[in-house]
């Protein structure tokens, strides 16, 4: 499946390439290298190839090759457009693997970000194009994912009738993914026309409607295949630039989700200005500017996989669990609300 990372902060920026390249487990590198702590096997079973879980395996065995695509806030809009204030998503996507994309690594080294999208994406079915990539941006507003909406094609209609008529034209692109965005965004507008998608909304409501989309994805195929329908992986997180909310979450009644953590240590780690090295205790960084004593500004990171090796730096997101940040930088784990009705069996694993 797809791995994303994202970054916000309110008063501590991240350079990119800090945090997309340079590390051991950085997500440019887990097109094929993976670090699931709390999810892989331990004992016996060392390496994902020994676990006897097919899903774990399925998930985590694919390469993510077919796509990259990087959102970063910045105020330079603010500088040149009339009635633009505060921050809007710049976007760079590529089909280029992200280890041998110059623009991508000359972009990440000369650029720093209070909030931070980036994806790489392993296709569920749909064409490999750049406008298949995520991340998919309306405004202010930026979303992403890693999972796959089941049997999407039997409600991809459904869902378009559920779009405003804006966002149904902002739809470029043919995957799943983009079409959840789309209904995240008419749910927090209250299907509301394009201006809309440059206001800020709270906290509460950019939770309730990702609560929402999760709610409809299940109704409309319950609707369609009633028990034939399958569980949906849907690791879902939307930004404003100033509050995140993401959600890891399997309509099924003992799977796992894919993996997601957060974390609101490891930025400290990664920022090349302060001491420790986030490929372990035993490397040394020579590049750092501050004491050991000094404090980095509040942040947050959520991923699908930890970007340092100290494990201590991460906690495992809950199953069915989402996560908020607010604009002071406060992190909330919240249930996913909905009817244990919408669970649904896997024919493989039931």
């Amino acid at each position: 499946m797809c791995r994303w990372f994202a970054y916000i902060s309110p008063e501590e920026p991240c350079l990119l390439k800090d945090v997309l390249l340079d590390p051991a487990n950085a997500i440019s590198k887990q097109c094929s290298e993976h670090y699931l702590p709390l999810l892989l096997p331990h004992g016996e079973e060392h390496e994902l190839d020994d676990s006897k879980d097919a899903l774990l395996k399925m998930r985590n065995s694919l390469l993510n090759m077919d796509g990259l695509g990087v959102a970063w806030y910045t105020k330079a809009a603010e500088s040149y457009v009339k009635g633009v204030e505060g921050q809007r998503p710049a976007l760079y996507k590529s089909q280029s693997p992200p280890i041998s994309d110059f623009n991508f690594r000359n972009l990440c080294g000369n650029t720093e970000t209070y909030c931070l999208f980036a994806h790489i994406r392993a296709t569920s079915g749909s064409v490999v194009t750049q406008v298949n990539s995520h991340p998919f941006v309306f405004g202010r507003h930026v979303f992403m994912h890693n999972g796959a909406i089941s049997d999407f094609s039997r409600i991809r209609r459904d869902m378009t009738d559920l779009f405003s008529y804006d966002t149904y034209c902002n739809v470029l692109g043919s995957t799943d993914s983009e079409h959840a965005a789309a209904l995240y965004m008419t749910n927090l507008t209250n299907h509301g026309a394009k201006d809309t998608w440059e206001k800020e909304y709270p906290i509460t409501e950019m939770l309730s409607a990702l609560n929402k989309t999760v709610v409809q994805i299940m109704e409309l195929q319950q609707k369609q295949l009633g028990d034939k329908a399958t569980p949906n992986s849907l690791n879902f997180c939307a930004t404003d630039g100033k509050k995140m909310v993401a959600c890891r979450f399997r309509n099924h009644a003992t799977e796992q989700p894919p993996s997601l953590y957060w974390s609101e240590f490891a930025g400290r780690t990664l920022n090349q200005k302060f001491p420790g090295h986030p490929d372990g205790t035993d490397k040394v960084n020579e590049t750092a500017t501050k004491g050991t004593d000094e404090k980095i500004g509040k942040h947050t990171i959520i991923a699908s996989e930890p970007t340092t090796y100290d494990d201590s730096e991460w906690h495992l997101i809950s199953r069915n669990c989402a996560l908020t940040v607010d604009e002071q930088g406060t992190e909330k784990e919240v249930p996913i609300e909905y009817d244990s009705k919408l669970n649904a069996v896997d024919p493989n694993h039931p």
